[in-house]
């Protein structure tokens, strides 16, 4: 680490900061905006209940399919302008759909959004590996947290802001908050710019984000085969496993609490109380996880709270409740785990990506399908039984995947393509 880093280690970096932080922020508002305002959104565009169990599948669905594809175009293009990318799908996806009057178009734009979220998601755990090598565990506690933080608060502002205008202004205002984004990586890049003009070897303050595998985006990089790593499919199942229960409760806490006779209000409450446990565990983990030489331990505590929010919300889902959904939202620091593990599990920037695109890519996909099935062996046994049993199934595949994960190896360790041409410091740092 150079002594730059020791002496001033936030300076040169304010802007990539703030941009992480805000696109953390923007990252989930326009997904969680919409299930407060369906009720209105069905009187005026018409979604019935296949509509609405589409528009419930989309993100995961669309977080899978770009999760594969971000890596793809990180390589080619670069993490920053895939950003960019990112920030106008989702900008023009937010507001497209805030002016259109048919259901429809309303779901092609929200795949839009969803498409810029899916590429979002990948960038981010690269950049923080890229801007922020020394800081990884801060940053990445910083990140997750607003992302948690943009989870919640949108859907507690959906229906007041609504009411004081409308739906559309409701669910269009977001987009203001995903443009805010470029706000500060235009900052950045200036200054980097203005560093290179200055500094074409790179250093001084330069130093400040450009580490031993700057090289990622050039032709030499080794080709990242993640099919081959089982750190690549550890933490895709642990990310799927995850992931397919926390999809769960947002789309069937607040039915079958109502449907045990809980009143909506109440229900509906106990979702944002389980969204908001979110944020103590996301500024958990990632200062604690790093220090651990087996990060299985910790996830063993959250998957125990997982287990104990299950079993008391199938076995007595009034009395307790409140209890239950504390278990179940303290479980949530195995998401924060997962993101934090693809900087952990990974030595460049390059792998960082990689291994975020095919993690996020087959776990969102597999977690995608977990409410659909939820829902319909509900229907199909007419018991909640073999429902809550789903979950059980998802818990023992994240923690398969979480074994996989715990031991300390790398994706660049078992799926890079050596080449011939690639520089000497690189080939050091893949095999350190």
């Amino acid at each position: 680490m150079s002594n730059f880093l020791l002496k001033r280690p936030w300076a040169g970096r304010i802007g990539a900061l703030l941009g992480i932080m805000v696109m953390a922020l923007s990252l989930r508002t326009a997904v969680s905006v919409v299930p407060p305002l369906l009720g209105e959104l069905s009187g005026e565009l018409g979604f019935d209940a296949g509509s609405t169990g589409l528009l419930a599948m989309l993100p995961p669905l669309m977080f899978a399919f770009f999760g594969l594809l971000t890596p793809v175009l990180i390589r080619r293009f670069g993490l920053e302008k895939a950003l960019v990318a990112a920030v106008v799908l989702a900008v023009l996806g937010q507001v497209a759909r805030s002016a259109t009057d048919q259901v429809w178009p309303f779901l092609g734009f929200t795949a839009v959004v969803m498409a810029g979220y899916g590429i979002g998601n990948v960038v981010l755990p690269p950049l923080v590996k890229k801007y922020f090598p020394d800081r990884v565990g801060v940053v990445t506690a910083g990140y997750v947290t607003l992302l948690s933080v943009g989870t919640a608060i949108s859907p507690q502002l959906a229906v007041p802001v609504a009411g004081l205008s409308n739906w559309r202004v409701s669910i269009g205002m977001w987009a203001t908050v995903s443009l805010l984004v470029l706000l500060p990586w235009i900052i950045q890049f200036v200054r980097d710019r203005k560093e290179r003009s200055v500094d074409p070897g790179g250093s001084g303050e330069q130093a400040a984000h450009l580490t031993a595998d700057a090289v990622a985006g050039s032709a030499a990089t080794p080709k990242l085969r993640p099919w081959r790593s089982p750190v690549a499919w550890g933490l895709a199942i642990f990310l799927a496993g995850n992931s397919a229960q926390t999809y769960v409760y947002f789309t069937w806490l607040p039915p079958y609490l109502t449907g045990q006779g809980l009143d909506a209000a109440t229900a509906g409450t106990a979702l944002a109380y389980f969204a908001i446990l979110g944020l103590p565990v996301s500024l958990l983990v990632p200062l604690w996880v790093p220090r651990m030489k087996n990060p299985i331990v910790a996830i063993s505590l959250f998957a125990l709270f997982w287990a104990a929010g299950h079993l008391g919300l199938y076995l007595s889902p009034v009395e307790g409740t409140w209890l239950w959904v504390t278990f179940s939202g303290l479980g949530q620091g195995t998401f924060a785990t997962a993101l934090l593990m693809v900087n952990l599990r990974s030595r460049t920037t390059h792998g960082s990506s990689v291994l975020s695109g095919f993690s996020q890519g087959l776990g969102y996909a597999g977690a995608g399908i977990a409410p659909l099935f939820f829902g319909t062996i509900h229907e199909a046994t007419g018991s909640w039984a073999a429902s809550f049993a789903t979950l059980g199934v998802c818990m023992t595949v994240m923690m398969t995947g979480a074994v996989m994960i715990n031991a300390k190896r790398y994706i660049e360790d078992s799926a890079a393509e050596p080449i011939d041409s690639a520089p000497a410091e690189l080939a050091v740092n893949l095999k350190e």
